[in-house]
């Protein structure tokens, strides 16, 4: 435990100390405990946990039917083996591994209290007796006894039913997995140093969400364990889980590659141009904020997110040369960097994951008057997410310092998105900007300290000739507080 903070350690130490003595009244002498059912439970566990070590999650409903089924302090000690063997990537194993066990031990035996409290078990055992009262035949019934027909529709009326078990084991999961979740954002905030609204909060609803379906699953679990198919009719609830798990894992990876090649990309534009390193990175953030004020959510939130962070992945085709240029471009090597927008599309336009983002790439330098470029788009025929990321684009473009200008402050930046409103930009855009602002703030690397005189929307936005919104300078020169000689905007590009 050498590499965690005495924090962490203290944590751990308080949470393995927690589990042992939760799982502690199962190993006395004389307990009543089912040890065939917890081996077996604890071993299916195990097994599961190294089948599929990077979604251990998938066997949750193992765990869950051991609550169901033994007492909490012996549903404590289900996990314990699976967490021990399970496998570890980085150090401490061996902290690592203790604290796992802890974690998951707490969970079960809350789980199981909960279900407890609840009359879980007692729900159960009448179904069980309902189930086995069904199945005697009527005249086995000896002298003296109820009938079994009549003893099971008793027994029926005198027990709440499988409803009321259902609603019993999803509360359960719901508790198993809120104690796993606070006890792993204790961790995070003792040893990683997040901030509890983050370790917390932020992990709760996606968290908890599995678990909707993993408490159906373990009961599912513990009404087959003990039906006259047995234990193995039980274990065929997991092959559901599995295909469930091995589905998401092949969509983490397929996720991971995707954000690989998006950092791939990023990063070339990057050291291609150095004017606008991190540029692209904000524009996706603005992009995002203006989208979220637009009402846009999940994956379409996620494509304008990364339309902001590729907006100029064209760049790449462009000389070097002239993007690094610091005197004033001439008409043809305008029109070379005029035209990353089309260099851009062709290059993701084999990337299937982008969708809507393409459209973003290739016209977020139209403008609403038609006097944008590649193609002159006006209007709605410019893309919805093509008319975010050029909002986002020059607004960050203003608010960036950068080494052959100061960066306007957020206010004047505002302005003058406001002043272009109709013209170059979508009005639309421009008010879901500013009311995210006034919402969340913006914190970009480095900002203005004082505003500046009002002078050109940069070029990451603006074409030129552009009049009115571009004022005349004499060739060669550069405008005060405006765009580098010769480019009409930062970043050497249009």
């Amino acid at each position: 435990m050498r590499a965690l903070p005495h924090g962490a350690r203290a944590y751990v130490l308080c949470a393995v100390l927690a589990g042992a003595y939760c799982a502690a009244p199962a190993v006395r002498p004389g307990a009543a405990v089912p040890w065939a059912t917890t081996a077996l439970l604890a071993a299916v566990h195990a097994v599961g946990s190294r089948v599929r070590a990077r979604w251990p999650e998938w066997c949750s409903p193992v765990l869950l039917a051991g609550a169901f089924l033994l007492p909490p302090a012996a549903a404590a000690l289900v996990a314990v083996p699976g967490a021990l063997l399970a496998r570890v990537e980085r150090p401490p194993a061996g902290a690592r591994r203790a604290w796992r066990a802890a974690r998951l031990s707490l969970a079960v035996w809350a789980a199981s209290c909960a279900f407890a409290a609840l009359d879980g078990p007692g729900t159960l055992s009448a179904l069980w007796a309902l189930g086995d009262g069904a199945q005697a035949p009527v005249g086995q019934a000896s002298a003296g006894q109820v009938p079994a027909g009549q003893a099971s529709a008793a027994l029926a009326s005198a027990t709440p039913g499988f409803p009321y078990a259902l609603a019993a084991a999803v509360a359960a999961a719901l508790v198993l997995g809120l104690t796993a979740t606070a006890l792993e954002g204790g961790v995070l905030v003792t040893a990683e140093r997040q901030s509890p609204r983050a370790a917390w909060w932020g992990r709760l609803p996606g968290a908890l969400a599995p678990y909707l379906v993993h408490g159906p699953a373990g009961l599912a679990m513990a009404v087959l364990w003990r039906s006259p198919y047995g234990p193995a009719a039980a274990l065929l609830v997991l092959l559901p889980m599995y295909v469930c798990a091995c589905g998401f894992v092949l969509y983490r990876r397929e996720s991971a590659a995707h954000q690989a090649t998006i950092r791939a990309l990023v990063q070339a534009v990057d050291i291609k141009d150095r004017y606008t390193r991190g540029h692209s990175e904000r524009v996706g953030r603005a992009s995002a904020m203006i989208a979220r004020e637009l009402g846009m959510s999940g994956d379409r939130l996620e494509a304008v997110r990364i339309a902001g962070i590729l907006h100029d992945v064209g760049k790449l085709g462009v000389p070097t040369r002239l993007l690094r240029k610091n005197g004033p471009l001439t008409p043809d090597e305008r029109r070379v960097i005029e035209l990353h927008p089309e260099y851009g599309d062709e290059m993701v336009r084999g990337i299937g994951f982008l969708g809507e983002a393409r459209a973003a790439i290739l016209h977020h330098h139209e403008r609403l008057d038609g006097s944008g470029y590649p193609y002159g788009l006006a209007g709605a025929q410019i893309p919805e997410f093509a008319r975010v990321v050029a909002v986002a684009d020059a607004f960050d473009a203003m608010t960036s310092t950068r080494t052959y200008r100061r960066a306007r402050s957020v206010p004047t930046a505002v302005e003058e998105l406001k002043r272009c409103a109709g013209s170059q930009f979508d009005p639309r855009m421009v008010r879901a900007l500013t009311r995210a602002l006034d919402r969340h703030g913006w914190h970009a690397a480095v900002t203005a300290d004082a505003p500046e005189e009002r002078g050109n929307v940069p070029a990451d936005a603006l074409p030129e000739p552009a009049p009115p919104l571009v004022r005349a300078a004499a060739p060669g020169t550069a405008t005060p507080g405006g765009p580098r000689p010769g480019t009409g905007g930062p970043g050497g590009a249009p």
